[in-house]
């Protein structure tokens, strides 16, 4: 299966941001915890490469927190600003305001010095579909302020949100890049969600997703669904269909049923803490 997902309004949101980009002072990229690198669009570091920079670890209640904690290390070694974050629970939010502030302290400063005071920090919120920037954005400013779904492609257009005196946001779509050079990064976008499913093959997403599972996380199959080991990712998908009664008329095993609930649970949570992404093996 290979994997692509870049439709027309992705390019409009990238010119757009190049534009806004002169109005801003610090860009916050969200990622998912679940895979650091690879829901990183690689444009964001050109764009925002004269910007203080803020690296979102979200849904990180979703991920392994001991590689979540490994992450945040190997972000700020690299320079940038690093929280890890879950909008949706506001778990990490508290701290935002203050790193904010210290990521953008030499602007602040340089504004002092001209006599300029009270001018708000804008920042541009980035990142992939479906990491959650809407949502830690309404989570921030403790209102509805942006549109959310737990889907790619709900954010169409930019809008800016004053949070309070000192911090405005601009919103942005959620944009991915032209061509992944590397299907594994794919592979993990199709699994987190960030790839609209309608363009997907579920049943081979899934049988990859177990094969993961196999390798990383060998004893979640056998705890969650009573699976087997030892067997090929087919035959654990038939004794998912089997133990959760995913089955069509006549008895027959429902294999596209079983391969929705794999997939779902993983997103969910429901699997557990799963991290697909290590940062030792990151250069």
């Amino acid at each position: 299966m290979h994997f692509q997902w870049y439709p027309g309004h992705m390019t409009k949101a990238k010119r757009q941001m190049q534009e806004d980009i002169k109005l801003i002072d610090l860009v916050i990229e969200l990622v998912d915890a679940r895979i650091p690198i690879s829901s990183r669009n690689p444009d964001i570091d050109e764009l925002g490469k004269q910007k203080a920079r803020l690296i979102l670890m979200n849904k990180a209640d979703l991920a392994s927190a001991e590689q979540t904690t490994a992450w945040t290390s190997y972000f700020r070694e690299k320079g940038y600003f690093a929280v890890k974050l879950d909008a949706r629970t506001k778990a990490g939010m508290k701290s935002i305001q203050d790193v904010i502030m210290e990521a953008c302290r030499e602007k602040i400063e340089r504004d002092r010095r001209r006599g300029i005071r009270n001018r708000p920090v804008r920042a541009m919120v980035v990142g992939i579909p479906n990491v959650g920037k809407s949502t830690f954005i309404n989570t921030y400013a403790g209102k509805a302020c942006a549109k959310t779904g737990n889907k790619p492609g709900v954010t169409k257009g930019k809008q800016w949100i004053r949070l309070n005196k000192n911090v405005e946001l601009l919103d942005t779509p959620g944009i991915l890049w032209p061509k992944f050079e590397d299907q594994r990064v794919g592979l993990y976008l199709a699994l987190i969600g960030s790839i609209k499913d309608e363009i997907l093959n579920i049943d081979d997403l899934s049988l990859k997703l177990i094969r993961i599972l196999q390798e990383k996380y060998p004893n979640v199959l056998r705890e969650r669904y009573q699976t087997e080991e030892n067997q090929t990712p087919a035959e654990i998908l038939g004794d998912i269909a089997q133990n959760r009664n995913c089955v069509k008329k006549g008895n027959e095993l429902d294999y596209g049923k079983a391969a929705a609930l794999v997939i779902d649970e993983f997103r969910s949570g429901r699997l557990g803490k799963i991290t697909l992404e290590f940062p030792e093996k990151q250069s």
